[in-house]
């Protein structure tokens, strides 16, 4: 099994429709990290599981500098974020978004 991890950092603001009252109700901005791990049995016909600049373009010069709330279709909140990541990937199995230091979620295909 090959893997490969591509991190990046992707600058986007968001507001969250909660249930409970909350300042991240409120348009707010976050430096996120996003890690986009992938991974395949074979490798493609040009030697990788994906090329990291696929991933890039679809995932950071989507979001960079964006509204999530304008550019995905559901709750941004970081969990939500990280299953939409995963999903624009085949080959993506995890992905962490660290909103900010010491909160991170992930997802994880079964």
């Amino acid at each position: 099994m090959y893997i490969v991890r591509k991190k990046m950092e992707i600058a986007g603001c968001h507001s969250l429709a909660l249930s409970y009252d909350s300042k991240c109700s409120k348009l707010h901005g976050h430096n996120w990290i996003v890690t986009v791990h992938c991974k395949a049995e074979k490798l493609n016909a040009d030697g990788m599981v994906v090329d990291f600049t696929h991933i890039k373009e679809q995932i950071h010069d989507y979001l960079d500098h964006g509204n999530f709330n304008e550019l995905l279709p559901f709750n941004p909140t970081a969990e939500n974020i990280a299953r939409w990541i995963c999903e624009q990937i085949p080959e993506c199995f995890r992905v962490d978004v660290e909103e900010s230091e010491d909160n991170v979620a992930s997802f994880i295909v079964d």
